[in-house]
């Protein structure tokens, strides 16, 4: 139920919030809606005693929001409104996180897209926060018959999130095997090395050509 009154500011728009109250302890009579947290914002302070029921009902919503937020109550901001707070610089400085509160639980389709772009944006941020390395890999085949470009192809074939191939040579062994050096740029929170070798450039099917993997440098970035 949404419930407006004249200018609280004025002594006429108190006295017809007073009327109102006549018999409620709440704007809707009995419980603590928004409808008592928007009118509470709306009145610059406790009325006085010309004025007992709206006094009575001031109170009342000033010690549930005192209980609920402590230190907040006076900048709990509803609907794009605020009360007057105690102080300006203290709520300046904590920022306006309060503007999402959801006093009672009653949340808006509006509410709950915000919350997800919220979350988003810090998984996002999170993302390109995390630390990245440079991995040189020494790529060793069975044999001097192992096809080194189709062991090549097969290792760039692995595709992680996190993951970017870079340059690669083929480095002469002995005995006439070569093996590839390749180096790879990794996110370290999305990709594991040891996981990397393990569970795909020695597993089936590039097994067929690899024999094994070494890491020659590891090097923050």
């Amino acid at each position: 139920m949404a419930v407006s009154f004249s200018d609280l500011h004025t002594e006429a728009g108190l006295k017809s919030l007073e009327d109102y109250l006549s018999g409620k302890t709440y704007i809707s009579r009995d419980q603590l809606t928004r409808d008592d947290i928007k009118v509470f914002a709306a009145v610059l302070g406790k009325p006085g005693d010309a004025f007992p029921n709206a006094s009575r009902w001031y109170h009342c919503v000033s010690s549930h929001l005192a209980a609920r937020f402590p230190g907040k109550a006076a900048g709990v901001r509803t609907g794009g409104q605020a009360a007057p707070a105690e102080d300006p610089k203290k709520d300046a400085a904590e920022g306006d996180d309060d503007d999402d509160l959801d006093l009672f639980g009653d949340e808006t389709e509006e509410d709950k897209k915000a919350a997800e772009a919220r979350e988003t944006t810090k998984a996002s941020t999170k993302k390109k926060e995390s630390g990245k390395s440079s991995v040189l890999l020494d790529v060793k085949p069975w044999d001097d018959e192992t096809d080194m470009k189709k062991l090549e192809e097969a290792v760039r074939s692995v595709q992680k999130e996190g993951l970017f191939w870079g340059a690669s040579k083929l480095v002469a062994v002995g005995y006439g095997i070569k093996k590839l050096q390749i180096m790879m740029t990794i996110v370290d929170d999305l990709v594991s090395v040891d996981d990397l070798v393990e569970d795909h450039l020695t597993a089936e099917p590039i097994n067929e050509y690899v024999q094994s993997c070494d890491i020659v440098a590891f090097n923050k970035i």
